[in-house]
């Protein structure tokens, strides 16, 4: 008999006992009229899931409408409507407060219609992020048109926050990046890191994170996460590629031993491989995720560490240089670099252990629990495997030389434009008195102009011995890039994405002053580089975002617990090493007096 016979009467045989007191009474239990509540919850579930997106879509505008009713679109008035104001003898000496209100010192009453029209857009725009009822570009285009009509701003206040210097530096960043991909660079660099790092996903996340940060410290948070995130994406598709080959060698050795050994049935094969795959399908989405998120998390953090490495940062100190003017050397980049720098490194840490208890708990406790000689098999033939892909790719092309060097070319020039401790090619003649005429944003467009002209082929100078065919051709060969690749492989919707943001800040602006320096700033720069929920709070998110393996809930998920983290880090920082670095606790005396009147 085989071994099937055998293993059928053992399952079997343990369901026995549970005959034997009467399971046919307990599957009366199961009966039709039971079963009608659940039928009846799954009903309405299925019709809550159908209008979902009709009811979020209609319905979120009229709910939020109270947000605009209730607030009156003029300040309040001392007299109320049908009566008269009383005569000049007999009118009171107005308030302090009503005072503020007359000179335009206060104007809370004035700005409270814009508030709330305001919020009303900013909470609307939210729903419909977070849920997708429609595209995220659409809603990224409801400034443009409920700022206006709500008057909160005009027109062309909202319009020209679409076409920002940051939205050209993502543009130039998103074009250099195109070049890359189009000639398997990337697939390269990133071949060349498997075979130099392993395939070990946590060492190889650990990896990226370090690389992101140190250069986001120096260049545009933007800029690197642009470029990271394509190498990312072929080294991902080259583990996927490498593990699908073993597991095809390993399951046709373990199938051919199991049918000599008749050990289990076949049916029983078949759905135990249903299972698992299902089971590293799963796997390789949350490992997508995991590795996309970790470079934009990488990049926010690690430009928190210089004074350079952020847009806020910079903020900071020319706010420090205008208010406090005898503030002098409070703050320079040694000073922040002794301060944020071991946050960066604290915080670095915990979001790498956050998103691989995350995502990745499955493939730690495979590694905890699988056989030492399967892991070495499996690590010796995805070796062979890599090497074999970068085999295929044969030696570095003209094209491919041409793509490197204006790559390098824009890091240099990205790493020498203003260093901040030494003097940079900007202080030439780029500067005129507090005038920078030229940002990261320029660079970027450079290079990117740059890739329009290089030729993708050695220009061929010998016209004597070349054929007829080879004299009809133009003299100067095709350029690296062209405008039809260019246009379909760059997210223009994100775009829009990152306009619909920044239209959205510059619709909520506000003015306030600190009570102590530093230990109100501090924190507050910090925090606004720790933006990790939604694909528009940062560049870097919105790039790993367009990328398509990342939904927005997963990014609420995983950046709710990053913010936590983040809070955490900058109150230990601050309240800790950060109060011998900047002599928190005794208030400076050039914080005495301002160039602000109040």
């Amino acid at each position: 008999m085989g071994g099937g016979v055998v293993a059928a009467p053992v399952r079997w045989d343990r369901a026995a006992p549970y005959k034997a007191r009467g399971a046919s009474s307990c599957l009366s239990i199961f009966s039709p009229a039971s079963l009608l509540p659940f039928r009846a919850m799954a009903s309405a579930k299925t019709y809550v899931t159908k209008f979902k997106s009709f009811v979020i879509l209609f319905f979120t505008p009229i709910l939020l409408l109270p947000l605009i009713i209730l607030v009156p679109d003029k300040p309040w008035k001392a007299t109320l409507p049908g009566t008269k104001a009383p005569p000049p003898h007999r009118q009171r000496a107005p308030s302090p407060y009503e005072a503020g209100m007359q000179s335009g010192a206060f104007q809370a009453s004035e700005l409270s219609p814009q508030f709330a029209r305001c919020a009303y857009v900013v909470i609307l725009m939210a729903i419909y992020w977070c849920t997708d009822v429609i595209p995220v570009a659409v809603t990224s285009l409801l400034p443009v048109l409920l700022f206006p009509l709500l008057k909160v701003l005009d027109s062309k206040q909202v319009c020209v926050q679409y076409m920002k210097d940051t939205n050209m530096l993502f543009v130039g960043s998103l074009i250099v990046a195109s070049a890359v991909e189009r000639w398997k660079l990337h697939k390269r660099i990133a071949l060349r890191m498997l075979l130099f790092v392993g395939t070990e996903p946590s060492r190889l996340m650990l990896g990226f994170m370090s690389v992101t940060a140190f250069l986001s410290m120096w260049i545009s948070n933007t800029a690197t996460t642009a470029m990271m995130v394509p190498i990312v994406e072929a080294m991902l598709e080259q583990m996927v590629a490498t593990n699908a080959a073993v597991d095809t060698c390993q399951g046709t050795v373990e199938l051919s031993d199991k049918d000599k050994a008749g050990e289990f049935p076949g049916n029983q094969v078949i759905f135990e491989d249903l299972s698992v795959q299902k089971q590293e399908d799963e796997d390789t989405k949350n490992m997508y995720k995991a590795m996309n998120l970790c470079v934009c998390y990488a990049a926010s953090i690690g430009g928190t560490a210089t004074l350079t490495g952020t847009g806020p940062n910079v903020v900071l100190l020319g706010q420090m240089q205008e208010l406090f003017p005898d503030s002098k050397d409070a703050m320079n980049f040694a000073s922040w670099f002794g301060f944020a720098f071991p946050n960066m490194l604290m915080m670095l840490v915990l979001a790498w252990l956050w998103l691989q208890g995350f995502y990745m708990r499955s493939k730690l406790k495979a590694s905890c629990i699988c056989c030492g000689l399967k892991k070495r098999n499996n690590e010796k033939v995805a070796y062979k495997v890599l090497q074999e892909e970068y085999r295929k790719l044969g030696p570095l092309t003209y094209a491919e030389c041409n793509v490197l060097f204006c790559f390098v070319l824009l890091i240099i020039l990205w790493f020498s434009r203003d260093p901040g401790f030494v003097p940079g090619w900007l202080s030439i003649a780029w500067v005129n008195g507090n005038t920078r005429y030229v940002t990261d944003a320029t660079v970027a467009i450079f290079v990117a102009i740059l890739l329009f002209i290089v030729p993708s082929q050695k220009p061929k100078f010998n016209f004597s011995s070349q054929t007829e065919e080879e004299m009809k051709t133009p003299f100067y060969p095709p350029p690296l890039l062209d405008w039809k690749f260019t246009q379909e492989k760059v997210p223009w919707n994100i775009v829009l994405l990152l306009g619909g943001g920044f239209a959205m800040a510059k619709g909520c602006e506000s003015r306030s002053i600190g009570i102590h320096p530093l230990y109100v700033m501090i924190p507050c720069t910090m925090s606004a580089s720790l933006a990790f929920m939604l694909p528009v709070a940062t560049p870097p998110n919105a790039i790993v975002f367009a990328y398509g393996h990342v939904k927005i809930i997963d990014m609420v998920k995983t950046g709710f617990i990053m913010n936590c983290i983040g809070i955490a880090s900058v109150f230990l920082s601050v309240n800790t090493w950060g109060r011998s670095i900047f002599n928190l606790d005794d208030f400076p005396d050039w914080a005495n007096s301002t160039r602000i009147n109040t």
